[in-house]
């Protein structure tokens, strides 16, 4: 699929925004006063900006708010009810942190468990869409997920915590690569499935089915080459996971070896974010013949 930055930014800094409120919420840190205010301007300037990112891929922007009508059938209407509910909850107890001098234990842990839903929530948008065999299992959640509770534990200062996450994290990437690389052959589709005339016999393109570009190529039609994908899954790996865990654990200057392993793994994850949409093998793809499943 097409990497649109709009969508790379959401999936990113919205996911760290969260994570970040995530542990806050669970008082950790269990910071006040002024400390607190600038964790929250932090968490709060990631969630919110990753969300807005997010209607600049729409069509119309300004129909952004038909969305939460639809919270009985899409997962992305149920990230927009959750991602207030949970902005909403911890806005409280950011509220009585900062100004209050207090921690509101029982609203920290629900706008924690409200944050860790929203990022459930986005990954099942993607997660649910047979028509990307790559991110059709449940690896997609676990990835998504990691990253959060990993970038908001780096970003929290929790750093035995962040160490940690971000190796299993590191983990759950590679098998998501690796699942991922087969999923479209393992899913049986083909061009006879893709355009459903494969009863009468072996089904070619004879010729492609116009010959200018559509929404549909520029939306779901991206190939990397395999030199370029390996090639951006090491930057992805070194940045994103590896460097930071060195960083994390080596016990001079905490202070600054911490901001730059947050920046080492923010650089990384927009790596690895770029590969999880420009490697994303949408079956319409095959109809073009743009796909040899």
């Amino acid at each position: 699929m097409h990497p649109a930055p709009s969508v790379i930014i959401f999936t990113t800094f919205s996911g760290l925004g969260f994570g970040l409120l995530l542990f806050l919420g669970l008082g950790l840190p269990p910071v006040t006063g002024w400390v607190a205010f600038f964790l929250y301007a932090i968490a709060y300037a990631c969630a919110v900006g990753g969300l807005l990112a997010s209607t600049f891929h729409l069509g119309h922007p300004e129909r952004a708010l038909k969305a939460f009508t639809q919270w009985r059938t899409s997962w992305l209407s149920r990230e927009a009810w959750l991602s207030v509910a949970a902005l909403l909850v911890m806005g409280i107890y950011a509220f009585a942190a900062v100004f209050l001098d207090t921690r509101l234990t029982p609203v920290g842990i629900l706008g924690a468990a409200l944050s860790l839903a929203t990022v459930s929530s986005t990954s099942m948008i993607y997660a649910q869409l047979k028509t990307v065999p790559r991110w059709h299992h449940w690896l997609t959640p676990a990835h998504m997920l990691g990253l959060s509770l990993a970038g908001g534990a780096l970003l929290a200062g929790q750093m035995t915590v962040a160490a940690a996450l971000l190796a299993v994290a590191a983990a759950v990437q590679v098998a998501h690569w690796q699942v991922g690389d087969s999923a479209l052959a393992r899913s049986g589709t083909n061009l006879a499935s893709a355009t459903g005339l494969g009863a009468p016999g072996r089904v070619r393109a004879f010729e492609p089915p116009h010959t200018g570009t559509n929404y549909l190529l520029r939306e779901f039609v991206h190939v990397v080459g395999r030199r370029h994908s390996r090639k951006l899954r090491l930057i992805a790996l070194t940045f994103g996971y590896g460097l930071p865990v060195v960083l994390l654990v080596i016990p001079a200057a905490p202070h600054l070896l911490g901001a730059l392993a947050i920046l080492s793994h923010l650089a990384g994850i927009l790596a690895s974010r770029w590969l999880f949409f420009a490697e994303a093998e949408h079956v319409v793809g095959l109809y073009y013949g743009k796909r040899a499943a």
